[in-house]
């Protein structure tokens, strides 16, 4: 059921870029999306920064699988909308990704996504949530603050504000051209039994009037050399 998440992952790495370790980013040091803390809870804990920019491709696809992409329920969600709650997750937290979806579908706001947020959002025009959700999320960055109590966006929101732009965009084409379920398994077949072939008896040359058995022989073979 994770048919969207080669995709999806590919699209997020395109904004988080690489290394980073900006004082005013509450993050830390991040490594393609990855910071020090989410990388010492699943891969090596009491990592070095160091440690984090030797991130490899595999502990790059399990940490966002992990730690964002099931989080959310992406392999739950429809086409579309899982794309950008992902996105959404890895740029602010799954919990408030979580959250804005809910209030987006009308669903109860507790930050994790279970069946009532799932049907409610099944239940709803998906273009209308992924335009939604995109708009309540620019909203949310643009009064975001540090611990300080300073707006992040002057700093940050050049990069923020085309990356919603995108989302919304691949969000909404992914809801307009779904992918195709996965084949479910199909079961071995036995092997056949083979079938023995009967043995038929020799066929007797042409010309020749062979008796059959219980034939008497000697009489059969005097009446040849009358003819």
């Amino acid at each position: 059921m994770d048919r969207n998440f080669q995709r999806a992952f590919s699209l997020v790495l395109k904004h988080e870029g690489g290394w980073a370790d900006n004082p005013a980013d509450p993050g830390g040091p991040t490594m393609k999306g990855v910071t020090l803390a989410t990388f010492r809870k699943y891969v090596k804990p009491g990592a070095t920064k160091d440690d984090l920019r030797k991130i490899t491709d595999a502990q790059l696809a399990m940490v966002y699988r992990r730690h964002y992409w099931h989080v959310v329920a992406g392999a739950e969600l429809p086409d579309g909308v899982d794309y950008a709650v992902f996105d959404f997750a890895v740029n602010s937290g799954p919990r408030r990704a979580a959250t804005y979806l809910q209030a987006v579908v009308g669903a109860a706001q507790d930050g994790k996504i279970g069946p009532e947020t799932l049907k409610a959002t099944r239940a709803k025009l998906h273009a209308t949530v992924i335009n939604q959700l995109c708009d309540d999320r620019l909203a949310f960055l643009k009064r975001a603050k540090d611990k300080k109590g300073k707006l992040l966006w002057p700093t940050f929101g050049r990069g923020w504000e085309p990356r919603v732009k995108g989302v919304r965009r691949a969000a909404l084409d992914m809801a307009a051209r779904p992918s195709a379920p996965e084949p479910a398994p199909q079961p071995v077949q036995p092997a056949p039994v083979p079938v023995p072939v009967p043995q038929t008896a020799p066929t007797p040359p042409p010309g020749r009037d062979l008796p059959s058995p219980g034939f008497d022989f000697l009489a059969w073979l005097l009446s040849r050399f009358r003819h």
